[in-house]
């Protein structure tokens, strides 16, 4: 490989108190969260918009709840509040979503879900984060940082009108592929654990036709109803049971890694359907990741083909939208100053540094937080070690797998976004240097009084 060393540049500077690298699932929360306690805060985003995996690659959101179905008499609960629920109430206004919707079947996986949709969210997330103040800089690249011993001092961003240099005072990864945290030499490690994927909208489908298909063949796994384009009691969520209609059915869309699960908010439109695969390298390498985009189009071809063969109404199906890019469950996973293990997780842990608190586990019914309780997430888990001005969160932490299978889910993210968002600007507005030193009552306090719940609250009304 041939190397050039650049020379050196003179780069237009801005100043903020938090900046915000990446403007995904937790970032555009975490956003939110720090503008609204009164940070200067910047936003920088890869994309043209903002959302993220909730956008992308997902199905429906996961979970607001406790896991109450799947353990009769066990109370339900709405564990996550505050800013993640204000969303989906502002989408709800805008006809972007049924809202939480109960399961009706294989509540063993999850007891209640939330299915969006992709376009009114990029919307309704711009409005949210233009209307708290935040300065928004899409299309526009983290390439380099500026580190001074244990701080992290500037991000070098580039956009089509050039290179720029943000200072900050505390900042916060959301990037999902470790990027930020990753330049400023933070310690972490690449695990490849995951698959990749590259969600599809696929309009011309019948739904009740395919409805009423999966059900006379009892191949019905999950489902879920609500609101679809402003009638009531329309699926909105089904997961098929593929091995009913017969193994050559199975087999074939088991070979493109075609998922069972859809979600919708439309009449005669599935909103999500899930291609996959699993790449032999981590997703941080460019070369393996652009032929992998181009297996997953072409598995989506072939889904089409599969769904109007097999699955009557769908004769008539087309692919509507795809995700720009495929979308990662991991790449680089952050080292912070606490790792969680599934232990703690299914065993419903609390902390005395608790952040958030969460139900869902996408391994149930194999790993799941007992007893319909839920676990917490320590304020530590999202403090990136060596640096005492950077988080990280959502899909960066947690190296354990199983352990990753929760915290990485969207409702989780977006509940660490809102904890690092604050404590990023307590941390500015208050000169606290070091985010360790940030006291837990007063996180707490704010948090609380932002709407978020503590299920097993360490710290009491005084």
């Amino acid at each position: 490989m041939q190397y050039y060393v650049a020379s050196p540049r003179k780069l237009p500077a801005r100043e903020f108190d938090v900046l915000v690298a990446g403007g995904g699932t937790g970032g555009t929360v975490a956003a939110l969260a720090a503008a609204r306690a009164g940070a200067r805060t910047a936003l920088v985003e890869a994309k043209g918009y903002f959302g993220g995996t909730i956008v992308e690659g997902g199905c429906s959101l996961h979970s607001y709840f406790n896991l109450w179905q799947a353990f009769p008499g066990v109370e339900k609960r709405q564990l996550v509040r505050g800013i993640p629920d204000e969303i989906i109430h502002v989408l709800k206004a805008h006809g972007g979503t049924p809202g939480h919707v109960d399961q009706l079947s294989n509540v063993v996986y999850d007891s209640a879900c939330t299915t969006i949709d992709t376009e009114i969210y990029k919307f309704v997330i711009m409005k949210m984060l233009r209307e708290s103040g935040v300065q928004l800089f899409l299309n526009t690249t983290l390439t380099d940082v500026v580190r001074d011993g244990d701080r992290l001092r500037g991000a070098v961003v580039e956009s089509h009108q050039g290179a720029e240099i943000f200072f900050a005072k505390n900042f916060i990864d959301a990037t999902g592929f470790g990027d930020l945290s990753a330049r400023a030499s933070a310690p972490h490690i690449e695990l490849n654990d995951h698959g990749v994927t590259n969600s599809m909208g696929v309009g011309g489908v019948n739904i009740e036709r395919y409805y009423d298909f999966l059900s006379a063949h009892d191949a019905v796994h999950e489902l879920a109803r609500g609101d679809r384009d402003g009638k009531p009691d329309k699926v909105i969520r089904i997961v098929a049971d593929f091995k009913k209609l017969g193994d050559h059915v199975a087999s074939a869309f088991r070979e493109v890694d075609c998922a069972a699960t859809v979600s919708t908010t439309r009449d005669d439109y599935l909103m999500f359907v899930k291609i996959s695969c699993r790449m032999q390298t981590n997703p941080l390498y460019r070369d393996a990741l652009t032929e992998t985009e181009y297996l997953l189009r072409e598995r989506q071809i072939r889904s089409i083909e599969l769904m109007r063969r097999y699955l009557p109404g769908c004769e008539n199906a087309f692919i509507a939208r795809t995700s720009p890019s495929l979308t990662i469950r991991r790449a680089r996973c952050i080292t912070c100053e606490y790792d969680m293990t599934n232990e703690e997780i299914i065993n419903g842990t609390h902390y005395e540094d608790d952040i958030l608190s969460y139900g869902f586990h996408d391994s149930a019914p194999r790993f799941q937080v007992k007893n319909g309780e839920s676990y917490g997430l320590p304020y530590r888990a999202i403090q990136v070690k060596e640096l005492r001005n950077l988080f990280a969160i959502g899909m960066l932490i947690s190296t354990n797998h199983d352990a990753h299978m929760s915290t990485r889910n969207t409702v989780c993210c977006m509940a660490q976004g809102q904890a690092a968002g604050t404590a990023a600007a307590l941390c500015a507005l208050g000169g606290i240097g070091d985010v360790r030193d940030l006291p837990y009552r007063t996180l707490h306090d704010r948090l609380k009084a932002d709407g978020v719940w503590f299920d097993h609250d360490p710290l009491p009304e005084k």
